[in-house]
């Protein structure tokens, strides 16, 4: 939760990309009335000619300074709307607009024949409406309090000793955890994981995220959805020091849901009651005791 009063940032190292897909939004296509065929059928085929529809016109008739006020304008009111802080909208529109722009100029990718005017049209407008709108921080260097968690009143801390469950699953037997198995959802990539986890000297005690509860919400297409991270580790490291450790491959929303993961991290950092935690992505088994030890 925040209370920004006069001044946001964004956090441009955590902030998602955006990738303009031609096959998306199909820059042109051909149209064609349809005929009936002797089986009474609708078909393409027969007689008539075939008519190309681009989005030339379109982008013609667009600026890209255009572009940049409507997603102040739309990122200013949806802020508002979710977050219901104390700035005023004539203070937060003239921050957001440079910030549109740089998002624009520097975050999207552009894969030709697109262009970078079809960000006026859906999904690809609210996702940098979705993007942003999770990245707005408060400006702490101009005197704004930092973003802490908000607390679930009605639920207490998580913990190891509420796991009870059956599973089909595959499971392994480990060591350094208070639960008698590490239940995955693989069939080799979370067992390595957590084979190279259990064995490293740095690390006092872990969990496979199953069963716990533990899960970090992030926004996409305008639903607020739960991101459930691989393992949770604690470390011998004082004060206490935590890691939580992704050990996916390919995501389509995987820097939607890191820009999530360290924002919580953040949050909960500045808080300061849970001690300290830290955000990694293994994509490679290997590398997980060198992630291990640059989070000492």
């Amino acid at each position: 939760t925040q209370a920004i009063r006069n001044r946001v940032t964004v956090h441009w190292a955590s902030v998602p990309r955006l990738v303009i897909e031609p096959g998306r939004i199909p820059p042109e296509v051909e149209v064609k009335g349809l005929n009936v065929n002797n089986k009474g059928r609708l078909s393409l085929s027969g007689p008539g000619r075939c008519d190309d529809v681009t989005l030339a016109e379109f982008r013609s008739q667009r600026r890209m300074q255009e572009l940049i006020f409507d997603l102040a304008r739309a990122l200013t009111r949806d802020y508002l709307a979710h977050h219901h802080e104390e700035i005023p909208a004539h203070v937060l529109f003239p921050q957001l607009v440079p910030i549109c722009r740089r998002y624009v100029e520097e975050f999207v990718q552009v894969n030709k024949p697109a262009d970078r005017k079809d960000l006026f049209l859906a999904p690809y407008f609210g996702w940098v409406i979705e993007r942003l709108q999770e990245e707005i921080r408060p400006d702490t260097s101009q005197g704004e309090a930092p973003e802490v968690p908000l607390y679930e009143s009605n639920r207490g801390p998580g913990s190891t000793a509420d796991v009870d469950f059956w599973t089909s699953r595959d499971v392994r037997e480990v060591v350094k955890s208070h639960l008698n198995y590490v239940v995955a959802d693989t069939k080799q990539w979370e067992q390595s994981a957590a084979y190279f986890i259990d064995k490293h000297e740095a690390v006092a005690a872990f969990a496979k995220n199953s069963g716990l509860g533990f899960a970090i919400p992030y926004l996409h297409n305008g639903q607020r959805h739960d991101y459930v991270p691989d393992f949770l580790i604690r470390l011998k490291a004082d004060p206490p020091r935590h890691l939580i450790l992704e050990t996916k491959g390919y995501d389509l929303l995987e820097e939607v849901k890191r820009a999530a993961a360290e924002r919580w991290v953040a949050a909960v950092n500045a808080d300061g009651k849970h001690g300290e935690w830290r955000y990694a992505i293994a994509k490679k088994v290997s590398v997980i005791p060198a992630i291990i030890q640059a989070a000492l």
